[in-house]
């Protein structure tokens, strides 16, 4: 079986960046951390594709998405082709091809997406971040069993058919915060696209590696180019919008080709405030921990100084 794996990176410290987003939104808005967290990066690109490189042997190529951008560890054309051959940036225009008016985009929604457009893409591939690491050696198996997808999540009512949720949305229309409601989020993406599936539940992911298969997107999108309109029209997030690994997943579930898999084997990092001892003894136990063999280190922006030079010291005793 032919793996291939897809990153979507951006720099949005990248003055060229900033401004092209400067047309649509206002600076205030620019410089707001909710904006910031979502684009700027410290360069963990780099270990995130070397985590493939060393733990997953049997990927094929790795394609980097971004929007006109390349990561300062493929800058240097000759040590990027001795080094890194088969890494491979793709640019937003390729993959938009027919839906340019569309870009420039500042939301991954879209961006994922498309992903099963970029040229030469395995039939199999795995999504990423690129705060997506792998701890230790991996199998084919992990991800795909007997061609199909292994999905980590487990079953789970939807919001509104929560007894606390349901309490909760009460007290904000109560009290006017309708706003907090009619945002974007992580696990509201994934039931948009269950309902619009017709689902009486969905499988609630994790931010963690995401084993996808291009003809999955490729036939229900011929069939449905409205539901993919719907996401790729949006420069910025949405409530309408849905999380597209979670589109792929319940399509594979409801063709009987998707397994369930009721364990992430995942060590997730999101709060940097927390005390330093906790920081080293979390990086401790998921490397000692041999069902943990995916690690996702969120908003490495936010973290401070000190704990974000220990991070990334850990990151190349790890990766280099």
């Amino acid at each position: 079986m032919i793996i291939d794996v897809v990153f979507t990176w951006v720099n949005g410290n990248d003055p060229n960046h900033k401004e092209k987003m400067k047309k649509f939104i206002s600076k205030d808005l620019l410089e707001s951390k909710d904006i910031r967290t979502k684009l700027d990066q410290v360069n963990e690109i780099e270990f995130a594709v070397k985590s493939i490189l060393k733990y997953a042997t049997f990927v094929r190529n790795i394609f980097i998405v971004t929007d006109n951008q390349i990561p300062n560890f493929l800058k240097n054309k000759v040590k990027a082709q001795e080094e890194y051959p088969n890494v491979i940036i793709i640019d937003h225009k390729t993959i938009f091809k027919g839906y340019h008016q569309y870009l420039p985009t500042f939301n991954c929604l879209p961006i994922e997406s498309l992903l099963y457009k970029i040229p030469d893409l395995a039939e199999h591939f795995l999504y990423l971040n690129d705060d997506f690491f792998l701890l230790r050696e991996t199998n084919v198996t992990d991800f795909f069993i007997d061609g199909n997808p292994v999905i980590r999540g487990f079953w789970t009512p939807f919001s509104e058919d929560i007894w606390y949720k349901k309490l909760q949305n009460s007290i904000y229309k109560i009290i006017g915060k309708e706003g907090k409601r009619n945002t974007y989020g992580f696990k509201k993406g994934q039931q948009n696209i269950a309902k619009i599936l017709g689902f009486d539940r969905y499988v609630r992911l994790h931010h963690t590696f995401a084993p996808l298969k291009k003809s999955t997107y490729d036939n229900y999108y011929k069939k449905n180019p409205e539901i993919l309109e719907l996401n790729i029209k949006h420069r910025f997030r949405h409530p309408e919008q849905y999380t597209n690994q979670s589109l792929a997943n319940h399509l594979e579930l409801k063709n009987k080709t998707g397994i369930v898999k009721n364990d992430f084997q995942l060590a997730y990092f999101q709060n940097y405030k927390k005390p330093f001892w906790w920081l080293k003894n979390k990086l401790k136990r998921a490397e000692n921990n041999k069902n943990k063999i995916f690690l996702c280190m969120q908003s490495l922006d936010q973290c401070p100084p000190k704990k974000l030079a220990y991070i990334k010291n850990w990151l190349h005793k790890k990766y280099d």
